[in-house]
């Protein structure tokens, strides 16, 4: 049996992330020093945001290129749920959220000296880098979850970034040393409902759950509109990894006399109208009901009632 191998949307993306990663892994290597130069916790609390996005870079990369790998007789998906090191980004992510809102309590509580001009410097270093990093990833985020992850990322990077260069202003000019903790608290409190959105569509394709964007019910009645349709039942629909859907079903038909023609109908559509191209459909003919004949001799009518592979469900 052959197995057909195809390229993920990450894997699509590999020379924009290569790109990416070389800038932010220059600018991350930047940030901690200008942490520890200047004593800044929200340049230290950036440049930890900028290292989830090194990490979560390798991790898409390397998912990418395993995901490329052929499918086997004992893994006949192949590798694409690998992609989904979005998830293992998404969980680090929420523990340097909750280490940085400590960090930023504890300078609350005794403040530090901050070097104000440095720190401004490096901070608008990183918002141009993640600028320009959400700029290279922006065409490419809309196809893949691991690769919006990081887009997703490189924007909040931004917004931190700009934080810490509001803060770096404030203690340069009024020496008021308490806004690096609460801008460093503030971009902790950014990164948590963000992660946990990218958080929640990760687990929901690993349990192989309705993709966001399809309407389970849009699906059966598009099936069940089809000329020779009787109707549909145990319909699923699940995400293999970014960009690409599979479905099965079973179909009840009038007539099985003419079933390839209309499984070539059935997949055009759902290829057309919902973008599913996996899809595995049983056809089946409507069952005759099975009558039951009591002590009495009389026979009750059969009970309305669905069907499943031959028989009442």
């Amino acid at each position: 049996m052959t197995y057909l191998a195809r390229e993920t949307a990450a894997g699509r993306s590999r020379g924009v992330l290569l790109r990416t990663l070389a800038l932010a892994t220059g600018v991350l290597a930047v940030e901690v020093a200008g942490g520890l130069w200047t004593g800044s916790l929200a340049l230290l609390a950036d440049a930890a945001h900028m290292l989830t996005d090194v990490g979560g870079l390798v991790l898409v990369l390397f998912a990418s290129w395993v995901a490329t790998r052929p499918p086997t007789p004992e893994k006949t998906y192949g590798y694409y749920r690998v992609e989904m090191a979005a998830l293992v980004n998404a969980l680090v992510l929420l523990g340097v959220a909750g280490a940085i809102l400590v960090e930023a309590y504890h300078r609350i509580v005794e403040p530090r000296d901050v070097l104000g001009g440095p720190m401004l410097g490096v901070a608008a270093l990183g918002l141009a880098a993640n600028l320009g990093g959400a700029w290279l990833l922006r065409a490419d985020a809309r196809g893949s979850l691991s690769v919006r992850a990081v887009y997703l990322e490189a924007l909040s990077d931004a917004l931190s970034s700009l934080g810490v260069i509001l803060a770096g202003l404030v203690v340069l000019v009024s020496g008021w040393t308490l806004a690096d903790p609460l801008v460093s608290a503030a971009i902790g409190l950014f990164i948590v409902p963000r992660t946990w959105s990218l958080l929640r569509q990760a687990v929901n394709v690993l349990l192989e759950g309705t993709p966001s964007h399809l309407a389970l019910e849009e699906v059966e009645q598009a099936l069940a509109a089809a000329a020779g349709v009787r109707r549909v039942h145990d319909l699923h629909v699940w995400t293999l990894t970014s960009g690409r859907e599979a479905m099965s079903a079973h179909v009840v038909v009038d007539d099985l006399a003419g079933g390839e023609r209309l499984l070539e109908r059935l997949h055009a559509l759902l290829h057309a109208r919902f973008g599913i191209d996996h899809t595995t459909i049983q056809l089946e003919r409507e069952p005759p009901a099975v009558l039951t004949i009591k002590a009495d001799g009389k026979a009750p009518r059969a009970p309305a009632g669905r069907y499943h592979e031959g028989g009442r469900q």
